[in-house]
């Protein structure tokens, strides 16, 4: 990979106003690209709002849509890597939980939700396809929220050469700092026994449906160490660099590079 600046967004979403939260998103847009990041992520389903009831579907679109469709403006206007994600309306009257990579030139591509949490089963259906993304020198995977809690998931990412996967979430509930506690149960190991960045960050404040988020955002070495954080009840922005010297270090290190040493026809079940 090539050495990149990012910037990672904790932001707020109202479900029912998405015309205000692609407003707010076009300034964080252009505060990522005063401050020379390449690719700017924001948490799931920033563009529509988060929600869990039937009223979600009321503020789906498609991709392309207009939403995404001003987006790639923007992303052209100033030469920026947005990925951002909304309530997906398909063909058949489902929608999913999607993220969208939007480069200059357009749409770069879609990552859908893979694993669905307990309580979006009867709303969203799931996607069943893991891309890996290039751009701007490096290649990298989303997941969103639910999906983190599945090591799987990231090592088929890193196996197909991922150096970097961003989780953009949109967890409501706890306090900041028990968000970011919980998060570094999983997250940093997701980082370090795949060799790669992680990088996620959550919705915050009230969606104007009923359901509050923590803001919290986290970068994390692909040694699973915290590069940045940042744990509060505000809009944020993190700016990182991540740097090609960090994960060579740990993939040039005979006992710190695991995926390499695999045995995966064992571990059939």
């Amino acid at each position: 990979m090539k050495n990149i600046r990012i910037a990672v967004v904790v932001s707020n979403a109202r479900v029912g106003n998405t015309a205000n939260n692609l407003e707010q998103m076009a300034a964080w847009i252009k505060k990522s690209a005063e401050k020379k990041a390449s690719i700017v992520c924001f948490p799931e389903m920033a563009i529509t709002g988060y929600h869990v009831q039937k009223k979600i579907i009321e503020v789906a679109e498609t991709v392309p849509g207009p939403s995404t469709d001003y987006l790639t403006n923007l992303a052209k206007i100033y030469k920026i890597t947005v990925l951002a994600g909304l309530a997906e309306k398909k063909l058949n009257g489902h929608i999913s939980a999607t993220h969208v990579v939007i480069a200059p030139e357009g749409i770069k591509g879609v990552y859908r939700k893979v694993h669905l949490g307990p309580s979006e089963k009867e709303l969203f259906i799931s996607g069943d396809a893991i891309p890996v993304f290039e751009d701007n020198g490096i290649k990298f995977g989303i997941q969103l929220c639910y999906d983190a809690h599945f090591p799987d998931l990231s090592t088929a990412m890193a196996l197909k050469g991922a150096d970097v996967i961003f989780i953009p979430h949109a967890s409501p509930r706890t306090t900041p700092n028990e968000k970011i506690k919980s998060w570094m149960r999983h997250l940093p190991a997701r980082a370090y026994d795949n060799g790669v960045f992680i990088i996620a960050c959550n919705q915050c404040g009230k969606n104007g449906k009923g359901l509050n988020f923590p803001g919290v955002g986290v970068v994390l070495s692909p040694a699973g160490e915290i590069i940045q954080s940042y744990a509060g009840t505000d809009e944020h922005m993190i700016i990182a660099d991540l740097k090609a010297a960090d994960l060579k270090k740990v993939r040039s290190h005979k006992m710190r590079y695991f995926l390499p040493n695999r045995r995966p026809k064992i571990y059939k079940l």
